[in-house]
């Protein structure tokens, strides 16, 4: 076998202050370096990284909030303390995550810079230099992108199981006792779809994650403003759950494009932020005019 190790994953490792010189995978947190070596990742985590970090820790707290809203909406007092809940389950897990990641019992990570898609996916790249031995170097390249989120997703379901059976079951007396832990049901469900999707699309998520989240902010927004029957600045005033529902979009909207633009250029990309408020604009102006009624009227009466 060549002094170089195969493939773009596997490396040599140090060993009593020598390269061991079976060439294999990485320990995790340790990545190959131009020379196949294996190199300990010391570097903190780029914006971008901490954006898609942000966008996975979102998702469950979103969908939290949905399946709460649709299932105990009109009781606004249980959905309220349920709301609370579930933002306290999430930023706790956020925080022992973060705790019991490397560095331990610090607020901080040391991660491998992503690269290239393929990064995310070492288990199709080993290499078999004779075509008959394969060496398997499948390891986590991008440390810790990938295993974080699978271990923020765990701490989420296990505080959901602490915490919300017993708030729910004392403020939700006026449900039975199947309608109350619906929501809790919903999470049971969407934590393995959530898990799959980033063990299987995690690399793919990285690099689009910016543009889901402008495109599913847009239509949602729309959706439930057609819903809502919002159609002037007066109706979107009329309730305050309106207007926390709309700047929440506009702070995904901002979010988004941040993602996008990565604030490489400040002076430049900063103003691309007074673009939030478009979208929403847009629909209150122009939602008279798109209004069925009148459009059926207008083509009965031949203009």
């Amino acid at each position: 076998m060549s002094s170089t190790c195969p493939g773009h994953y596997c490396g040599k490792m140090l060993i009593n202050g020598s390269f061991d010189g079976e060439c294999g995978v990485c320990p995790r947190g340790e990545k190959t370096n131009m020379q196949k070596i294996c190199e300990k990742c010391t570097e903190s985590p780029e914006l971008y990284d901490w954006l898609y970090l942000g966008f996975m820790a979102m998702l469950p707290l979103v969908l939290h909030w949905f399946f709460i809203e649709w299932y105990f909406g009109k009781k606004s007092s249980s959905a309220l303390f349920q709301h609370i809940t579930a933002l306290f389950e999430c930023s706790a897990a956020a925080m022992v995550t973060l705790l019991v990641n490397d560095p331990v019992g610090l607020l901080s990570i040391r991660s491998c810079r992503v690269q290239m898609l393929s990064d995310w996916y070492t288990m199709l790249y080993n290499p078999s230099p004779d075509y008959i031995t394969t060496l398997h170097c499948t390891q986590e390249a991008v440390f810790p992108l990938y295993t974080i989120v699978l271990i923020y997703y765990a701490f989420c379901l296990v505080f959901m199981m602490l915490l919300r059976p017993l708030l729910v079951k004392k403020i939700a007396c006026g449900l039975g006792k199947s309608d109350r832990f619906k929501s809790i049901y919903a999470a049971l469900y969407f934590f393995p779809i959530l898990t799959v999707l980033q063990a299987v699309g995690g690399g793919l998520l990285y690099y689009a994650f910016p543009y889901i989240i402008l495109v599913l902010s847009l239509v949602t927004l729309a959706v439930y403003m057609s819903a809502s029957e919002i159609q002037s600045f007066k109706n979107l005033a009329a309730k305050k759950k309106r207007l926390v529902v709309l700047f929440s979009h506009w702070l995904l909207h901002a979010y988004g494009i941040i993602s996008i633009s990565r604030l490489d250029k400040l002076e430049q990309d900063l103003p691309l932020l007074a673009l939030v408020p478009g979208p929403a604009l847009f629909y209150l102006l122009t939602a008279r005019f798109t209004e069925p009624c009148r459009i059926l009227s207008e083509g009965g009466n031949g203009h």
